[in-house]
């Protein structure tokens, strides 16, 4: 919870001005919060100029972080949904922390929250798990980050583990950082690279910094555990071994850490044309240089002919042309087709670290200097409005 000390407020509001959730207000020159709309982000403690603020018993037990040593083992949040079973995220996660588990002679296990999950936990196991713990329970049916990020990290408290990794989707962003927060240890955002330091076994975790312009190393060596948000389609998943054998252990949540103000009323699953652009095993991508939305048709079409997902750069869904939710990159979602076609994209790197992983990349852009070709398997130079429908028009005759 927020302490506030009375003695050192001097009542300057700048806690009022950082708080996001309205939780913070000056009262007769004193710092006061709403308890029922904070959210232990930390913003009001960073910026008290006099340090009057802070979190306490935050810790689930109370517990500090000294004796690193006690703190051992890998963890894999497993991502659940009910219209989707186990994300494919959690698959890639399961590949790379037996990497990492494997230079440290550690275990890997899976944690799988939900209801009517248990038949899932096998799953785990075939991908490469050693152990599942399972929480079953009808309050973890719909998903709410009080209800995750209490339930994990009362797990990690009783079991210890060093690492806990967790996709950068849109469940992993809401309630990994609450995680954090009741353990009071580090969290690295969007990591496209992880690995362990030999000397001491610290988690070196790599992300994008500074627009994208460079990548930073980042390390959380004097707190457990040390914790890591990936992002999708970076790592490759695991193949299934059937044979596969591990340890299932059922766990039942307590009750205080079930309560939560948030209660899910519907779910609604979005419509979509074509299939999904994360996990598509073709994408065409349009950039800038398709100039206008107009021009934008030709980029679904060839999409459509393709049998694939429409992405695009952040100045199209800037501009408007194109949803949001086909923003590949730094700002945006992380593929990794088989094809990808950029279509009047540049190459700037923010986008670049979101497709980099594709097999084949052919870039299509009247600028010869565009940094797109020095990424691209193959390279055309010219008008994208000249060339596309040569390419459409190709592609129906080929088809008949």
């Amino acid at each position: 919870m927020i302490v506030i000390d009375a003695e050192k407020c001097i009542g300057c509001g700048e806690c009022e001005k950082a708080c996001g959730f309205g939780a913070m207000s000056v009262v007769d020159g004193l710092a006061r919060v709403d308890t029922n709309a904070c959210t232990l982000c930390g913003a009001c403690v960073e910026a008290c100029p006099e340090e009057s603020i802070g979190i306490e018993g935050t810790r689930l037990s109370g517990e500090t972080s000294s004796g690193l040593s006690a703190w051992q083992g890998i963890w894999v949040a497993a991502e659940w949904r009910p219209t989707l079973g186990i994300a494919p995220i959690t698959h890639e996660l399961l590949g790379t922390a037996c990497g990492l588990a494997a230079k440290q002679g550690t275990q890997v296990t899976a944690v799988l929250l939900g209801f009517g999950v248990t038949d899932h936990a096998q799953d785990l196991i075939r991908h490469g798990a050693d152990r599942c713990i399972v929480v079953d329970h009808p309050e973890l049916a719909f998903f709410t980050d009080e209800v995750y990020g209490n339930v994990l990290a009362d797990l990690a408290l009783t079991h210890k583990p060093a690492v806990i990794l967790a996709g950068a989707t849109p469940m992993g962003r809401s309630y990994i950082p609450r995680v954090a927060t009741l353990l009071e240890t580090g969290l690295t955002a969007d990591c496209t690279g992880l690995d362990i330091r030999k000397e001491d076994g610290s988690l070196l975790q790599t992300r994008p910094a500074w627009g994208g312009n460079l990548m930073a190393t980042i390390v959380c060596e004097g707190h457990r555990p040390q914790m890591a948000t990936v992002r999708p389609y970076v790592f490759k998943p695991t193949n299934p071994d059937p044979d596969r054998t591990g340890e299932i252990l059922s766990v039942i949540p307590k009750p205080e850490h079930l309560r939560h103000r948030v209660h899910v009323v519907e779910t609604i699953l979005e419509e979509r044309k074509g299939p999904a652009l994360q996990g598509a095993c073709v994408v065409v991508a349009a950039g800038r240089g398709m100039e206008s939305q107009e021009n934008i048709d030709l980029v679904e079409t060839l999409a459509s002919l393709l049998g694939g997902a429409v992405g695009s750069t952040r100045a199209v869904t800037d501009a408007g042309w194109l949803p949001e939710r086909t923003q590949i990159g730094q700002t945006g979602v992380t593929v990794s087709p088989k094809l990808y076609i950029g279509c009047g994209v540049s190459g700037a790197i923010q986008h670049v670290v979101g497709m980099q992983g594709s097999e084949i990349v052919v870039a299509i852009n009247r600028d010869p200097t565009a940094p797109i070709f020095d990424v691209a398997t193959y390279g055309i130079v010219g008008d994208i409005k000249e060339i596309l429908p040569l390419l459409i028009k190709r592609i129906r005759a080929e088809r008949g």
